[in-house]
């Protein structure tokens, strides 16, 4: 199973003991700025906050905690000094929707098997 950041709903996944793999995409590189309440512009906000000069994409295995799970793909995202919360996250979107398709086709060649 593979799908899109949902921090109100992934962690479902174990609750209803889904069979297969799940992965999820987080807008930052993880471990930094993961957890309960990280998600989408709040990301991006600490991000900016804390003076970073990266920022990025991590794509990873759910379990039984928020943004814990193997890290199976990341790709960086440079922050501009002019960056604004959104200006940063339509970059961070459009590195993980690469990133995100380029684990799908891996996975669909046999290249990467999960679970890891």
């Amino acid at each position: 199973m593979i799908g899109m950041h949902q921090p109100c709903r992934r962690n479902q996944f174990y609750r209803q003991g889904v069979s297969s793999t799940p992965l999820t995409v987080h807008p930052g590189l993880l471990p930094k700025h993961g957890g309960l309440g990280m998600y989408g512009r709040r990301v991006h906000q600490a991000v900016l906050d804390n003076g970073e000069t990266e920022t990025g994409a991590t794509i990873h295995l759910v379990d039984g905690e928020y943004d814990h799970g193997r890290t199976i793909a990341t790709e960086a995202v440079r922050i501009d000094p002019s960056d604004d919360v959104v200006s940063l996250e339509r970059r961070v979107m459009k590195a993980e929707c690469g990133l995100f398709i380029d684990v799908i086709r891996r996975i669909s060649a046999g290249d990467l098997r999960l679970p890891l």
